[in-house]
């Protein structure tokens, strides 16, 4: 039994859910704060079950996840000390402490790099609240960045079609563990 095939399953029945868009909506924002599950294993089913809406889709999961950013940079900036324990308790104290001198550093760069690449985004968002970045460029970065990833990853999809969603399903396992392997990448990288 894998860890991955159930997980995927189970998003493809709520995909298919009439509050769908709903869900998706929630865990677009909530992931840009404090939940550990990306949008895309949402955003891809469907995609897959109505490709027509590729683009709104991938429109939703930006909105919204910018909105999350946005969220997470005003808990950086009023709240720190509410969640500091919480990122040494989930282990994310040192990515958090790296996320904060790469904002002092490249700032607008970072949170373009953050919102595409697999490093959880919600550590960007409250260390560029912490830091006091600017919050235009940390919107602009959020949603270039947040945007070119699900616009891509939904247009993909649109133009794999079933075929894609064959393929996932049969390669869930290894994506789901490359994936793992990618974010603990970033993580050393990230460290060093």
């Amino acid at each position: 039994m894998g860890l991955f095939a159930p997980l995927y399953d189970t998003t493809l029945r709520w995909s298919q859910h009439r509050l769908a868009p709903r869900y998706l909506a929630g865990l677009s924002f909530a992931e840009s704060t404090f939940f550990p599950v990306p949008p895309d294993v949402m955003l891809i089913p469907m995609v897959l079950g109505k490709p027509a809406r590729w683009l709104q889709l991938a429109g939703l999961c930006t909105v919204m996840s910018v909105l999350g950013g946005l969220f997470g940079y005003l808990i950086g900036v009023f709240a720190f000390e509410l969640i500091e324990p919480l990122l040494h308790r989930f282990g994310y104290w040192e990515t958090f402490e790296k996320a904060q001198a790469g904002f002092k550093e490249y700032g607008f760069w970072v949170v373009l790099l953050a919102g595409f690449s697999p490093i959880p985004y919600k550590i960007f968002t409250i260390a560029s609240g912490t830091v006091g970045m600017a919050l235009l460029p940390f919107a602009i970065g959020s949603l270039i960045g947040r945007g070119g990833r699900f616009f891509l990853v939904a247009g993909l999809i649109r133009l794999g079609g079933v075929k894609a969603a064959d393929k996932i399903r049969q390669y869930v396992e290894v994506l789901g563990w490359l994936l793992v392997v990618l974010v603990v990448a970033a993580v050393l990288w990230l460290r060093h």
